[in-house]
Formats: structure tokens, C-alpha cells, sequence
């Protein structure tokens, strides 16, 4: 009788769900017993400039999940160290520890965890220990969107046509794993101090998979037959919300695509753009995904159009600190800012809007405020966040055209209207008038304490397009 069976570890990082998890349903296959971990590594988190408040969802989200495996059978293991640097020894401790023959992981994309990954592999194989890690994070596996050469794209229309193409339809997911019986290993605690980085806001988002699911279906029975025409408002709950769960798995890709499917099955007149229109969401995600793993140069703090790397940033400690805590004079970019600071969240609207204001009106370098929001995000996602910064800069791939800079006075007259958002997120503008929101009469500077703009708009246009000129 064998006392010592061999066992099978599922790796979880950025996938904490049980269903439609790759790599979780390929390891059930294989036959072991299966345990499960999670690694810990809180100063590469900090160096990888992870939110307070994401890290503490992550912990809210690990609760649920090892609870979930434990209805299984599954005993979750946590492996704590101090970054990737020292994981493969620690990971080859708990193989030894609990006769581990193969492990199962879903990809991720990033330069560093590249290497982290491939650093295991080659330590594990060593010991004779399998590591197979699967595509998950999208909906078509990064390389294989391609153009008829093999080459991949790097502009979104084409990208976005061949991935229609290319997708299952209706689209699948993964089978729903056995439970197994339950094994002589026990979980482990899951120490909350590791996740507490630094003082965060309260989350509105309730952990878990049962709570994601909800919040997707309540988004397609309320607002997804509508999603085109409220996305932009940033007052109302017109978007899904649903980037937190995406940002560290609770969620897949998939999930979304299916119920977005299911509400074309049933649709009136007019409905079938306003869904396909956040099935273009989804699309984004993918796309940009595949450009993180196609490009690694965009996760080391590189622009992917490498003649913008001659453009003359600023550099200004005070300005940027203006522009982080909502002090620059232009109300929807300080309502935009202080909502990030409040909730952890920022509407996507206005995340085009600040980060336009940051590198084409104060010309200061885009990857400020592109650590900047990943060190307050809640959704905090290299491949959108570095994705969205570098296309607002023109600085990346399929990137809005450098001449082609938004007037954040305009976007708040057209799309706050009412000027509901910048009453609730600058209160000591909440007595103006629907047109003096936007744009304060300049004796109001003076009897309070909100600043006049930082900056003229139109001058720094022209100065930021004459700069782009000069590269061509």
C-alpha cells in the first residue's frame, strides 16, 4: 500500500477561481490528488507598485477561494517569501514536503514573471517535477491573432476583425472540476499582515467568485443592452465594474463573453451594437495582453514607438503632485483624481481624460502617472493600465494620434453634464451653476480654496503637438 501517493499542485497567482480556470480543469485530468497554493512575495509587490487596496482584495478574494477548494477536498498551501527571486526554492520545498510529481499553472505575461516562471520550471524539471502552465488571462491565446504572415498586429481594427473571426461561437468554457476526497494535509492560515502594504480605502467590491458572478449578470439584466449609450457618463453606474475581479482572476474573460452571448440570443431593435460594443471591451483586453507578451519592452517601462523615448518630458515633482491629489484647476480632472484617491477606482472615461492632461497638457512622462495608478487601482492590470497610458500619450501601439489631445473642459461639459460627478468629488465647487462647474469664474479663486487652472489648455496643445511634429 502506497502511504506516500504523488500529488499534483495547482499554482494560483492571478486566477483565484475554481470555475473556468485552465489550469485547474488540466490538472483534475491528470489523475493525482491535487493540492493547491498560493505564493505570498510582498516586496515584489511593492516593486511591481501593487495598490493597498488591491493587495487586501486579493487577501478578501484568497479566503473565499481556499474555502471553495476545501469543499473539494483541495487544502490550500501558502508559500511565503519575499519576491520571485526566492520562490523556485520554496516551491521546491513544498513539492518535496508533499510528494508533488507535476505542476499546473496559468500563464502570466509580464517580463518579471517570465522569468520567474522560467526559473521554476528549470529548477523543478531538475528535481524531476513536471510544470506545464496554460493561457488563460484571455480569450485567444497570445500569437495566435495573427496577420496571414504569422506576424502579429499591432493595430486594434484588424486585430479586433481576425479575433471575431477566429473565436468559437458560441464560446465555451472550461467543465466544472469533481470534488476529490478530502487529503491528510491541512490548508494553511493565510496572514492577513503580508496583504497590508499601506492604508487603503474601503472596498465596495464583495470577494469571491459567487460575488463576481452576480455583479456580471446584474450588469447584462440592467445595463448591458445600454452599455454604449451610458459607458461614457461617469455619474451613473453605466459600466460593468467588473475590472477588479478580471484584474486578479476571480473572473475570466470568458465568463463575460458567454453571458454577453447569451443576452444576443434575446435581443430588440437596436440592442446588438450596444452589446458587441463591450464585447469590444473584452477584444481591448485581449489585444493588449498579446501586445505585453509579443512586446516585452512594454513591461520595462519602455514606449513601444521607441522614437518617442526623444520627446522633451517634464519632469516637475510639484506639477505631478498637483495632478495627483485633484489640485490642478480643471475640475473633471480633480473630481476624476480625488475619486481614485476616495475608492480605489477611477471611471475608464476619465482615465483617457487625467491621463491626456498629464502627458500631452503638463507634457510631465506618462510612466509617472502610469505608476501612479497602479499604486492606487484596485484593478491595477499591467496590460490595460500601461495598454491605456500609452495609448492617451501616443506613445504606443495603435496609439490616438499625438495631434488629437481632449480637452478636458469639453469632455466634462459633455459628459458630466449636470456636473453631478464634479459636485460629489469637489464639493467646494457644489454650489456653481451647470456651466460654471466646468469652468469656475476667476473671482471664485479668490474666495476659496480650489486653484485656478494649472495650465492654459490651448497654448499646451499646440506646445505638446509641436513637440510630437519634431519627431517625424
Amino acid at each position: 500500500m502506497n502511504h506516500n501517493p504523488s500529488h499534483t499542485l495547482i499554482w494560483f497567482r492571478s486566477d483565484l477561481r475554481i470555475h473556468d480556470n485552465t489550469a485547474l480543469q488540466a490538472a483534475s485530468v491528470l489523475g493525482n490528488p491535487l493540492i493547491a497554493c498560493f505564493a505570498i512575495t510582498p516586496e515584489q509587490w511593492r516593486e511591481h507598485d501593487m495598490s493597498a487596496i488591491k493587495a487586501q482584495f486579493i487577501y478578501n478574494n484568497l479566503l473565499c477561494l481556499q474555502q471553495q477548494l476545501l469543499d473539494k477536498g483541495i487544502p490550500l498551501k501558502i508559500v511565503t517569501v519575499a519576491d520571485f527571486k526566492q520562490l523556485p526554492a520554496a516551491l521546491l520545498s513544498l513539492c518535496q514536503s508533499c510528494n508533488v510529481t507535476h505542476i499546473f499553472a496559468n500563464a502570466e505575461y509580464g517580463f518579471n514573471e517570465k522569468q520567474r516562471d522560467a526559473e521554476c520550471q528549470s529548477q523543478l524539471s531538475a528535481s524531476a517535477i513536471e510544470c506545464h502552465f496554460f493561457h488563460d488571462q484571455t480569450v485567444l491565446a497570445p500569437g495566435t491573432v495573427t496577420k496571414a504572415d504569422g506576424s502579429p498586429y499591432q493595430v486594434f481594427t484588424p486585430f479586433s476583425k481576425q479575433w471575431r473571426r477566429q473565436l468559437p461561437w458560441p464560446p465555451g468554457i472550461a467543465p466544472r472540476i469533481k470534488t476529490q476526497a478530502r487529503l491528510p494535509i491541512e490548508p494553511d492560515p493565510i496572514d492577513k499582515q503580508h496583504f497590508y502594504l499601506a492604508p487603503a480605502p474601503p472596498i465596495r467590491w464583495p470577494a469571491g467568485e459567487a460575488a463576481a458572478y452576480k455583479q456580471l449578470t446584474a450588469f447584462a439584466d440592467a445595463s448591458l443592452r445600454c452599455y454604449q449609450q451610458r459607458r461614457d457618463i461617469p455619474s451613473i453606474e453605466g459600466t460593468s465594474s467588473l475590472s477588479p475581479y478580471l484584474a486578479i482572476g476571480v473572473l475570466s474573460p470568458r465568463q463575460c463573453l458567454k453571458v454577453a452571448y447569451q443576452a444576443l440570443q434575446n435581443i430588440s431593435a437596436g440592442e446588438d451594437k450596444e452589446i458587441q460594443c463591450w464585447i469590444n471591451e473584452l477584444i481591448w483586453r485581449d489585444f493588449y495582453i498579446h501586445i505585453l507578451d509579443l512586446f516585452p519592452r512594454v513591461s520595462q517601462h519602455q514606449a513601444f514607438k521607441a522614437k518617442t523615448e526623444k520627446l522633451p518630458w517634464r519632469y516637475d515633482k510639484k506639477d505631478f503632485q498637483r495632478w495627483c491629489t485633484g489640485q490642478t484647476g480643471i475640475p473633471i480632472v480633480d473630481a476624476a483624481m480625488r475619486q481614485l484617491l476616495e475608492t480605489g477606482w477611477m471611471h475608464n472615461r476619465l482615465r483617457m481624460v487625467t491621463a491626456m492632461f498629464l502627458s500631452k497638457n503638463l507634457l510631465i512622462d506618462w510612466r509617472w502617472g502610469e505608476r501612479f495608478f497602479m499604486q492606487h487601482l484596485i484593478d491595477g492590470y499591467l496590460a490595460s493600465n500601461n495598454g491605456g497610458w500609452q495609448w492617451s500619450a501616443s506613445t504606443g501601439t495603435d496609439a490616438v494620434p499625438y495631434f488629437r489631445v481632449f480637452n478636458p473642459v469639453v469632455q466634462g461639459q459633455r459628459f458630466d453634464a449636470d456636473g453631478e460627478f464634479i459636485r460629489r468629488f469637489v464639493p467646494e465647487l457644489r454650489h456653481l451653476d451647470n456651466r460654471e462647474i466646468h469652468q469656475p469664474p476667476l473671482d471664485l479663486f479668490s474666495q476659496t480654496d480650489y486653484p485656478a487652472p494649472m495650465v492654459d489648455l490651448g497654448l499646451s496643445r499646440q506646445l505638446a503637438i509641436q513637440h510630437f511634429k519634431a519627431l517625424d
